[in-house]
């Protein structure tokens, strides 16, 4: 990919939040770690606290890389490589959880879906809704770093289930306590069938917020390579891990291996979900159960306005982020979250892409950091094969 460097300047400010986000120009770039020339957005958080899991591209002199057009993998990349071009979500909704307010996100969603030929989602036709944590209408302050994260998760629902409804809930800072609020009351609004969680702190205890049976809920596995995070790490909710995704002379004409910097491990905090069977060779909960694309090298478009750093635009980005609302829109599509919705994948392996090479790291036991056939830490059981797993 060739990346401009004329960076688009808006007049939004960075808003100072409760932890540190990490200014791209400032920050290593994590070439140092996953081998690409992108950076973390949030650094790690204090205790009690989450950062959100989304990298952007930068260009030499590491700032975010705005390209003048989408220059990333767009919807119809995501629906060929996952094989969901005949879905349909049935006007089901995803439920986004983020911390802040991203006070630009429905105009830059409209940006995203005029661009790829989408129907528009506003919240004038009934598409697309934002409310704070709990349903009033008084939003949380507004923080640059995370409206990143708004955008890019609002637009992987859109790449990935066109017609389902977005309900955006805006936790009033990235404390788990309040993005817990936010989850319980995602879970309480008629239609929502899944609730995508892009971020992750250190592994905790299991918490109630997010035990919602009939609701598919979703967690990022973390950036950082092989180590444990919650929520992913939680017994009620599906770990979605990373892949890299790349396009090949292959029947399925694409191609995946683990992603280096995808989140796994054994959770000695949460229980061993009744779905998970012994492969994952963990007497508690392992991360992950299913994974979708996060590496920034085979990153996705996302369209922000709210500048970041002196940038706006269209950017390539990359993370466990991007899996996360992957995953929580193919379930919206399935249409099949009775229950747990996770015990249905783990019973239905053949309709996912099982990837079997990569590594994030190195571990005692090999099965929880390095992909190979069948369940791994990386990667899960795989990627999605069309609807037929979920």
């Amino acid at each position: 990919m060739k990346f401009s460097t004329t960076l688009a300047v808006t007049g939004s400010a960075l808003t100072v939040a409760a932890f540190a986000v990490t200014g791209v120009a400032n920050a290593a770039p994590a070439s140092a770690r996953n081998g690409n020339h992108a950076a973390r957005i949030c650094s790690a958080p204090a205790a009690g606290q989450a950062a959100c899991l989304n990298q952007v591209v930068v260009d030499a002199t590491g700032k975010p890389a705005v390209t003048g057009t989408p220059s990333g993998l767009n919807p119809v990349d995501i629906r060929s490589a996952y094989a969901l071009t005949t879905a349909s979500g049935g006007g089901r909704t995803v439920a986004i959880i983020d911390a802040y307010d991203d006070p630009t996100a429905e105009a830059d969603l409209g940006v995203y879906r005029s661009q790829f030929g989408l129907a528009a989602c506003t919240t004038a036709n009934g598409c697309f809704r934002k409310t704070s944590q709990t349903g009033a209408s008084k939003l949380p302050r507004t923080n640059a770093g995370w409206a990143t994260e708004t955008s890019l998760d609002l637009d992987m629902v859109s790449a990935t289930c066109p017609d389902c409804k977005i309900l955006l809930v805006e936790a009033s800072s990235a404390s788990f306590a309040d993005l817990a609020t936010a989850v319980n009351y995602a879970a309480t609004q008629p239609g929502v069938v899944a609730i995508s969680n892009s971020y992750g702190g250190s592994d905790t205890a299991p918490s109630s917020a997010y035990d919602h049976p009939g609701i598919a809920i979703t967690a990022s596995t973390g950036d950082s390579g092989y180590g444990i995070e919650s929520p992913a790490s939680y017994d009620t909710v599906i770990a979605v891990g990373g892949t890299s995704l790349r396009k090949a002379s292959t029947t399925r004409g694409w191609t995946e291996t683990a992603w280096n910097g995808a989140g796994s491990g054994c959770s000695t905090l949460n229980a061993k979900p009744a779905w998970q069977t012994a492969a994952t060779q963990c007497s508690g909960k392992a991360n992950a159960d299913v994974s979708a694309i996060a590496d920034p090298n085979t990153g996705v478009s996302v369209y922000d306005s709210t500048a970041y750093q002196g940038s706006s635009g269209w950017l390539v980005y990359g993370g466990t982020s991007v899996a996360s609302p992957i995953i929580a829109s193919v379930y919206a599509l399935s249409g099949n979250t009775a229950g747990y919705p996770a015990s249905y994948t783990w019973a239905h392996t053949s309709g996912l892409n099982d990837v079997t090479s990569g590594s994030n790291g190195t571990c005692t036991t090999a099965v929880w950091c390095s992909a190979g056939s069948g369940w791994d830490g990386p990667t899960g059981l795989g990627t999605p094969n069309g609807t037929s797993a979920f």
